[in-house]
């Protein structure tokens, strides 16, 4: 198993929301926490239909990023809709 399956599996069975929070604690930078939320609020945010350009100036971000994202977004396999679908449904 090669690290980045092994952190994954790691990952899977942390289970508890406390134990997962400390873990990402022990495990990222501040940098990195702030670039993976920021990561995924963009990614919330295209698939609500906001805009790329309001995105990029609400969030500073470069349209690079963003459009990465939308390409994600438009793939038919993304995994990403499906767990935004779900997570809409479950915060409505």
């Amino acid at each position: 198993m090669d690290d980045l399956e092994e952190i994954i599996d790691v990952f899977v069975h942390t289970t508890h929301p406390a134990e997962m929070k400390k873990l990402f604690e022990e495990l990222f930078t501040v940098k990195e926490k702030y670039d993976l939320a920021l990561r995924w609020r963009l990614m919330k945010e295209l698939y609500n239909g906001k805009s790329q350009r309001e995105i990029a100036h609400d969030l500073g971000i470069s349209l690079c990023k963003i459009t990465r994202g939308s390409k994600i977004l438009k793939q038919n396999d993304s995994q990403m809709n499906h767990i935004l679908k779900e997570y809409n449904h479950d915060n409505t």
